[in-house]
């Protein structure tokens, strides 16, 4: 089997496991359930990870560091101000579920934080170090508002970028009700703080 072969495989077993997991949670995800919805043999599953925690590990950078990279180009957009930046994010997103017929939203990453986080150190440091390089991106795109008047002088960035993160990931949780209801009190509440 050449690299390239190697990598789909493995890519497909990741995306699609992660669907799964998200939905059914870690405890409620065998290996079994995996490589059904991969298509693939049991034995190939063991073949690109050690257990169903290495798995786990691989699927949080599978499924976060696209959209890492996503969520740093939007807020890095410079053709845009600084404030325009963050609030076209979210307000894209919302306008996103908005638009679903049916409103499911299952986050990975808040299932695996909330079941695993402290069973398994090693997720729950990924799970940190994923959540902590949003807010990065997001802290240093307010430092640019800041330096733009955009922001008060005296603004709290990192706080803030923090603040707006936890916030952001409650929204997600509360989506799981099926309303989109909280997402629009948070794109609301963003445009009021992010006022000089």
């Amino acid at each position: 089997m050449n690299t390239s072969t190697r990598l789909d495989k493995r890519d497909l077993i990741l995306a699609k496991g992660a669907e799964v997991m998200t939905r059914r949670g870690y405890h409620g995800t065998g290996v079994q359930e995996i490589v059904q919805a991969a298509g693939i043999p049991k034995g190939s599953f063991y073949h690109y990870f050690a257990s169903k925690e290495d798995f786990a590990l691989q699927a949080l950078e599978h499924v976060y560091t696209p959209r890492l990279a996503r969520y740093a180009q939007a807020l890095g957009d410079t053709r845009l101000s600084p404030r325009a930046r963050i609030l076209g994010y979210y307000r894209e997103l919302l306008a996103h579920f908005e638009s679903q017929e049916k409103l499911e939203y299952h986050c990975f990453i808040g299932s695996l934080s909330f079941e695993m986080a402290e069973l398994l150190p090693a997720i729950g440091e990924r799970v940190e170090e994923v959540l902590q390089s949003s807010v990065n991106i997001l802290q240093r795109c307010l430092e640019e508002a800041q330096a733009a008047g955009e922001l008060p002088a005296g603004e709290d960035c990192a706080n803030l970028a923090s603040f707006i993160a936890n916030a952001w990931q409650g929204v997600l949780t509360r989506l799981k009700v099926g309303s989109t209801a909280p997402m629009h009190d948070f794109v609301e509440r963003l445009e009021r703080l992010l006022q000089a």
